[in-house]
């Protein structure tokens, strides 16, 4: 790859456009967040399922409709060596379908409950908290039709994004029917759009066409003003629907929670029935969906699997962290000094005792002098050095350097050599320092 203004010479790799690097630092905060999604999720029942990044092709456009945007426009898709079309997931829940129907996971005495953090790739237009490899938190339940579990899940998203300290949400709910009542609601849609065609935007008129749900979608203005003068989906749900959504808002009101009904809220895939529902951040403008679900009852059967209900929801991972007020623990650990071969070689001993206690520790082969490494240490933000230089090899001692403080505390090192003896010599070295607390508590005797 040559630069343009500059012939001859190669211009630095970057990584393709609608992707990114998710540097250590900004890690650490994906890794908090992560965490509070995978054990809140844990306490409803949820158990952790990983599936492959690609799958065959038909598996997305069957699942997810030939007519989706997803399919028709988003999709990566590529043809292997064997000549099969194969393409990386942009979503989830056929995945899970795929893993149920070939282990058989519904034959088995578990709850098919399950939850996935990782990358989803769709080809779009980069937006700020949208990237065309993107990671989403999904949460799946198959075999379980009571609209009590609609309301659980709702009730569970809103409280996930109350631990990780998400404020100015709101939640909307809907119902888009089922295969016995929409068929007429979208019917009524058309015939209303079509009034209007010539003023639609190019993918309304299509969406008039093969979806007119999805002129709810649009993100383009004038489309989104047409959009409020449509038919209603309430105006047209079957008795049974009517009675499952009001159900749903019943469960959702003896939980306490907060909602909004928003008629006018329908999910852009072929699969949803029943209930649809959307977690927004209000302060965040229009791209302010944090996480969007609902009820997809059919789809098992799409594959031609067993009438298996399911419902679920999936979370953007970089607009939540976006909106999330994560408390990030600030880095803890030892960063070991050494000067000279014998102080290196009782350094890296050193740094296996602390490891084996549970502590993490630092120590760089490179070769600077005692104050420039003790120097790093406070700048990367260690919280103590342990100095092995050749008096400290010559003295027999372990010295310790707090580095909030300045004060040093040592320790012979023979009680580290003693089988037995490192933890409880490393616990009372520490306990001399501002941190007494900082090595790990002595693990309990097993009875």
């Amino acid at each position: 790859m040559t630069d343009p203004e500059k012939p001859g010479l190669r211009a630095p790799l970057q990584a393709i456009r609608g992707t990114h690097d998710i540097l250590p630092a900004e890690a650490r905060r994906w890794q908090a967040a992560e965490a509070v999604c995978k054990s809140h999720f844990e306490l409803y029942g949820y158990r952790e399922i990983r599936t492959p990044v690609f799958e065959p092709t038909e598996l997305f456009v069957k699942g997810t409709g030939e007519t989706s945007d997803i399919v028709t426009k988003e999709m990566y898709t590529f043809t292997d060596k064997s000549g099969r079309s194969l393409t990386l997931r942009p979503e989830y829940t056929p995945s899970i379908a795929r893993a149920i129907l070939e282990h058989r996971l519904d034959l088995r005495p578990e709850p098919l409950r399950f939850y996935y953090i990782g990358p989803m790739f769709r080809y779009d237009k980069p937006q700020k908290g949208r990237y065309r490899q993107f990671h989403q938190a999904d949460v799946e339940v198959f075999g379980e039709a009571d609209p009590a579990v609609d309301a659980e899940l709702i009730e569970m998203a809103g409280s996930l994004l109350e631990k990780l300290g998400v404020e100015d949400v709101e939640i909307l709910v809907n119902s888009v029917g089922c295969p016995d009542c929409r068929p007429a609601y979208s019917h009524a849609l058309r015939e209303k759009a079509e009034a209007s065609r010539d003023e639609y935007c190019a993918d309304c008129r299509r969406r008039i066409e093969l979806n007119p749900l999805r002129l709810f979608d649009c993100k383009v203005e004038r489309c989104g003003e047409l959009s409020r003068g449509l038919p209603l989906v309430s105006d047209f749900l079957c008795p049974a629907c009517a009675e499952n959504f009001a159900e749903v808002r019943r469960r959702l009101d003896a939980c306490g929670l907060r909602y909004r009904v928003e008629p006018r809220l329908v999910r852009g895939i072929d699969y949803y029935t029943r209930t649809t529902f959307e977690i927004v951040n209000s302060s965040a403008g229009r791209q302010n969906a944090i996480l969007g679900g609902g009820r997809y009852d059919n789809l098992m059967k799409t594959y031609g699997g067993p009438d298996i209900p399911a419902t679920g929801f999936a979370m953007g991972m970089e607009r939540l962290l976006e909106a999330a007020r994560l408390e990030i623990k600030p880095e803890n650990f030892v960063f070991i000094a050494y000067l000279g071969e014998e102080a290196k070689n009782r350094a890296a001993w050193l740094a296996r005792i602390f490891r084996s206690g549970g502590v993490e520790c630092l120590l760089e082969f490179k070769d600077r002098g005692l104050k420039a490494q003790l120097s790093r240490a406070a700048r990367l933000g260690a919280s103590f050095a342990a100095i092995v230089g050749q008096d400290e090899v010559r003295n027999g001692r372990l010295v310790v350097k707090d580095l909030s403080t300045g004060s040093q505390f040592d320790e012979p090192v023979a009680w580290l050599e003693k089988e037995g003896e490192a933890e409880a010599a490393l616990r009372r070295l520490f306990s001399k320092s501002s941190r007494p607390d900082f090595w790990p508590p002595a693990k309990e005797a097993k009875p």
